[in-house]
């Protein structure tokens, strides 16, 4: 865990109550994935730090990574299940709340895998649902997308009653109809069985502990900064959307898996981090002292390879979110800067 990672733990931890969780066993799916990941370590840490008896169930592909990834907790309250979310769930003990992360976020990947993206997307979430139903449990909440909004005529802020234009033969919108079509069996399961089912609806969501050669757009452009090299968008970067920093967005899901309602969506970014992707790539570009990196264009005729999403406006509304108690405290500049320094520490420990 790096000094970055550390200090938006101990963060999380001040300005969240775990009360709810004490004495609970949370089953985490996707949990060597980013947000999974900074979830778990904050219920582990809370145990540590604030004498909670929180249990982590993590399931998992790949027990060596796993371990790893969660070497300074494997003392604690933590348990992995391997498996595959794509294959039924075998896991015997007891689970209170559920936490379904798992899921590719790769746009290359959605457009070369598109029948798995699906898969993933349906057949794996049906498992996850399924698995949930045989448990008693408190609350369940499923990571879905502000990409599930497509694309809209109003340029105004999106609620969660809104809904625009996906083109479903273009085999990207695989991740996007997916998600869509995972929201409506998750409000069925939820109507049919009475099951306590929320819906997270994340923007694009980065902090301490993203990959060094994560392929994401922030990343990117953050990568060329530490590297002293030039940001070359091959768009003209004029979609815009707002964003939300990994703590925030971890005591958002809490919250919402603790206090939502059952068959409901939220929306789940910082309203105040709104920009271009050009913008965005300026201000990260400003993050190098030595100002050796600059903004540049060579835009492409076809970008099918990207895997982008074709431009678009997407202010998400939070007024929902906020009125169960979130507010976000990291702000879109800041964001870069401390997801920076996480990469560069990182890449610095695996490098020696």
């Amino acid at each position: 865990m790096n000094r970055i990672m550390a200090e938006d733990i101990k963060h999380v931890l001040e300005t969240y109550n775990f009360d709810e969780f004490d004495h609970k066993s949370v089953f985490i799916t996707g949990a060597t994935g980013l947000i999974g990941s900074m979830i778990a370590r904050c219920l582990l840490e809370a145990n540590r730090s604030l004498d909670k008896d929180i249990k982590v169930v993590a399931f998992i592909r790949n027990e060596r990574k796993a371990r790893k990834l969660f070497e300074d907790y494997l003392d604690e309250q933590i348990e992995f299940c391997i498996g595959d979310i794509c294959s039924p769930i075998a896991y015997e003990g007891d689970v209170d709340y559920v936490i379904h992360s798992a899921s590719p976020t790769s746009s290359k990947f959605f457009v070369e895998n598109p029948v798995e993206t699906i898969d993933i997307a349906i057949n794996g979430t049906m498992n996850v649902l399924n698995f949930a139903k045989g448990k008693d449990i408190l609350g369940f909440v499923y990571l879905s997308s502000l990409e599930i909004y497509g694309k809209l005529e109003t340029t105004e802020s999106i609620s969660e009653e809104d809904c625009g234009y996906i083109d479903f033969l273009n085999v990207r919108s695989s991740y996007s109809e997916g998600k869509r079509m995972v929201e409506c069996i998750c409000a069925s399961y939820a109507k049919e069985f009475q099951m306590p089912i929320k819906i997270a609806r994340l923007t694009q969501t980065f902090g301490a502990g993203v990959d060094y050669n994560d392929g994401r757009v922030f990343a990117e452009f953050i990568r060329c900064v530490i590297e002293e090299k030039d940001i070359v968008l091959h768009t003209t970067g004029e979609t815009v959307r707002n964003y939300c920093y990994l703590s925030d967005a971890v005591r958002a899901l809490l919250l919402i898996l603790e206090k939502g309602n059952a068959g409901e969506a939220y929306n789940v970014a910082n309203k105040d981090t709104t920009c271009s992707i050009v913008e965005m790539a300026q201000i990260v570009a400003e993050l190098n002292k030595n100002k050796t990196t600059q903004v540049c264009f060579d835009i492409e005729e076809d970008l099918s390879k990207h895997g982008y999403n074709p431009t678009m406006i997407a202010y998400l509304n939070t007024e929902k979110i906020e009125q169960l108690g979130w507010k976000p405290a990291i702000g879109l500049t800041e964001m870069f800067q401390r997801t920076m320094e996480s990469m560069i520490e990182d890449h610095q420990t695996e490098m020696s």
